[in-house]
């Protein structure tokens, strides 16, 4: 067990919170929080603000959420804020999250470079003792503070498979989120290890200019047209006009996004109806066929194969092997539609109609090892590269917290209590981490929810437990386990009764290899997890203990 609290170096500040990542909801708490007189600072490893948008710079990098709500509903934001186009690119959110800094004055609060890496309570000072290091240094320091917030995200931990010789290839390797900047991919040939949302835009971009390019798949994507128009400033005035309105909306829909998913059961509907509203999704673009159409697809198998039906006979003619089409494009379902999140896309299909451009299932013919001059495939064959990517995602939701060496008021890691499966209350809290607190963690609606609506309203339930707290003089909060038990019971009851246990995706950790598979995003849509948080809180913060 470590030993901060005997540690003797000196404590370089005493907080009241400290909020751990400079993404949505670490902006926004340290903000509000700062706003109301509270001794608050940012820490945050990267150089800038931006959390999952200051890592992911690969080529082609982009919101899969309109701009418009993907956004603080700050109106000193806002109000000065152009998009240029529907869909932002990695470096304008970048660029957006530099504005806002500015706009609020955070830097000053914000300590970049500082990764924290361990923490331990102080049961007599009912205080947190962190340790922190200096990424350019690499020296350590100590911050005491009555709250930690490490509000991560589901994208802080990258996920590197274990293949064997891994070592031994003499190439260039990285993962998508730690993408070289100004990487020059012309001519080269190239290994893209994952379909996901990032292994799909990767692929996309680079497939130009690279000389040769082999994609290994294991699960083809359910990719969906992005269609991102271009906005000028008169463009942007005319929907400044709509955001007061918009912003109140996105509270009340299942995603936090400026459209919601429809209500009414496909039973009652003609498949003259049916069919005519996907059309009207599909030329929409985005995520409307996804996040905007038939909930009936997350309960009802059949409803998502008839969307999945739908999805193949317009993307299935993009693609001119038919071989390589039933690999991209299967007439079987791979998974229930909609059960893992859908990719956006440009001409994704349409690369694999180069003739530089390869596929290799791994399903069928698994990587068997790394070596010198690239992988070597289970038929035997050694493919050559100069570069291989990985696209293998997150260990998502815990992963941020489990890599933090945080210990339990019983000497328990994270990734100890969470062994046996993700613990929380609300996915707010977890019993013996007292005065921690989460935003857009595990079991809170997370993946399923726009970030930023999660951040401000998952967000201002954090802010007004800390003001409660400080106003009736308590000085410690921490959830317990009879509420998380009913917390996995209820969560358990929701995710049972939808099509994503089907699926092994990372929304269910099956991505990570000897994490338990369980949904770990709340699926019962932004309000009625808002109900339940507010429910909460009304009634003294039932669920928690208070001190």
């Amino acid at each position: 067990m470590n030993t901060l609290l005997t540690d003797p170096r000196p404590v370089t500040e005493e907080l009241d919170v400290l909020v751990v990542g400079g993404g949505f909801a670490g902006i926004y708490q340290l903000e509000k929080l700062r706003s109301r007189g509270f001794a608050v600072k940012l820490y945050e490893a990267g150089s800038e603000a931006g959390g999952v948008w200051h890592w992911n710079q690969y080529p082609g990098a982009r919101v899969d959420t309109p701009g418009i709500s993907y956004q603080l509903s700050d109106e000193r934001i806002w109000s000065e804020w152009d998009w240029s186009e529907a869909y932002p690119g990695q470096p304008e959110i970048a660029k957006y999250f530099r504005f806002a800094v500015d706009k609020l004055d955070l830097a000053k609060d914000t300590r970049y470079n500082s990764r924290v890496i361990a923490a331990q309570f102080d049961e007599n000072e009912h205080k947190w003792t962190v340790e922190t290091r200096d990424e350019k240094t690499g020296e350590t320091f100590l911050t005491r503070t009555r709250f930690l917030l490490p509000l991560l995200g589901t994208g802080s931990k990258a996920l590197y498979p274990d293949f064997p010789g891994k070592d031994d290839f003499k190439g260039d390797c990285f993962h998508t989120s730690r993408w070289p900047k100004g990487y020059d991919m012309t001519g080269k040939r190239v290994a893209v290890i994952g379909t996901g949302a990032s292994g799909v835009q990767v692929i996309q971009t680079i497939a130009p200019d690279v000389g040769a390019m082999t994609v290994f798949q294991r699960t083809p994507a359910t990719a969906l047209p992005m269609k991102s128009a271009k906005l000028d400033k008169a463009a942007n005035d005319e929907l400044r006009k709509t955001y007061p309105e918009m912003f109140e909306y996105r509270k009340t829909t299942f995603a936090g996004l400026d459209y919601d998913v429809i209500y009414t059961p496909t039973s009652e509907l003609s498949d003259e109806e049916f069919y005519a509203k996907l059309d009207e999704q599909w030329e929409m673009g985005g995520l409307q066929i996804w996040l905007g159409g038939y909930a009936d697809m997350f309960f009802n198998r059949k409803v998502g194969d008839k969307i999945y039906a739908y999805w193949r006979e317009k993307t299935l003619p993009r693609i001119k092997d038919p071989k390589l089409a039933e690999k991209l494009v299967p007439e079987t379902p791979p998974y229930p539609f909609g059960a893992k999140r859908c990719p956006l896309e440009y001409t994704y299909y349409d690369t694999f109609n180069q003739d530089n451009v390869d596929l290799v299932d791994v399903n069928e013919n698994p990587i068997e090892r790394f070596s010198e001059n690239g992988i070597v495939t289970a038929d035997g064959t050694l493919h050559e590269f100069d570069v291989i990517v990985l696209a293998t995602g997150f260990d998502s939701f815990t992963g941020g917290l489990t890599d933090i060496d945080i210990h339990s008021t019983k000497g328990e890691t994270y990734a100890e209590v969470f062994k046996n499966g993700a613990r929380t209350f609300l996915g707010r809290a977890t019993a013996g981490f007292p005065n921690i607190m989460y935003v857009y963690g595990p079991q809170s609606p997370s993946a399923f929810c726009n970030g930023p609506t999660c951040a401000e309203l998952e967000g201002d339930w954090v802010i007004e437990a800390i003001t409660y707290m400080r106003d009736n003089n308590l000085t410690r909060i921490e959830a317990t386990p009879d509420a998380e038990d009913e917390w996995h019971e209820h969560l358990e009851g929701l995710a049972n009764a939808t099509t994503f246990i089907l699926a092994n995706s990372w929304y269910m950790n099956a991505n990570v290899p000897g994490k338990k598979k369980e949904l770990l995003a709340y699926p019962g849509g932004l309000t009625m997890y808002l109900g339940k948080c507010r429910e909460s809180a009304e009634n003294n913060y039932a669920g928690f203990a208070l001190a």
